[in-house]
């Protein structure tokens, strides 16, 4: 631990989320603690019905701030994967996109047959997260990070998770079910957005 580092509580249950955060933190050289939501007593159930990536983390930011004490930062985040011929869908439905009791196999092999008769060259995709960081002062700070790419006709590979195994990222061949997870903590939306939010804490 840091003495000086900013503490900032996760709205997520996730451990590996945390850790993955932390280590891209660390990697930049950044002062950041991320703690879990458990510390703060466990994170509270949220419906997900904002209909956009910024409102839904904001709705789990500030359920966790509720529980937080007056001067402490939080943060929360929303992702999903957003298909050029689908309009933009699953988008903010990705974690439900096979409904309500879907996992993600069942996610996943829905947006397989609904690209089933989608040619090469019309499969863009791309992931997006959303980061919502409500400081001290509990002003919010939004950071949004995209990871451009396209999608395989088939899950290829056992990595990552979610739809990794259909999505290939802008300058590979392979999809994220592939590649190493040091690319993809590179290369990723979450990373992406994580910079974002590491170059704005260096320059405060």
């Amino acid at each position: 631990m840091k003495d000086e580092a900013i503490e900032i509580y996760l709205a997520s249950a996730n451990p590996h989320k945390i850790k993955e955060l932390q280590q891209l933190a660390d990697d930049a050289g950044v002062w950041v603690n991320l703690r879990p939501a458990s510390d703060l007593g466990g994170m509270p159930e949220v419906v997900e019905d904002a209909g956009t990536f910024h409102g839904n983390a904001r709705k789990k930011a500030r359920v966790l701030r509720g529980l937080a004490p007056p001067d402490a930062w939080v943060m929360a985040d929303d992702s999903g994967i957003c298909v050029d011929a689908l309009s933009g869908a699953p988008g903010v439905e990705s974690a439900y996109f096979a409904g309500p009791e879907g996992d993600d196999k069942a996610n996943l092999q829905k947006l397989v047959q609904a690209m089933s008769a989608v040619p090469t060259g019309e499969r863009g995709a791309h992931y997006l997260c959303l980061l919502l960081i409500i400081d001290g002062e509990d002003r919010e700070h939004a950071f949004e990070g995209k990871c451009e790419g396209q999608l395989a006709f088939e899950p290829v590979g056992q990595g990552g998770f979610g739809y990794d195994p259909l999505f290939i990222p802008t300058g590979y061949s392979e999809t994220f079910g592939v590649l190493s997870a040091q690319i993809k903590q590179v290369h990723s939306h979450r990373a992406n957005a994580w910079t974002q939010v590491c170059n704005w804490i260096r320059q405060r």
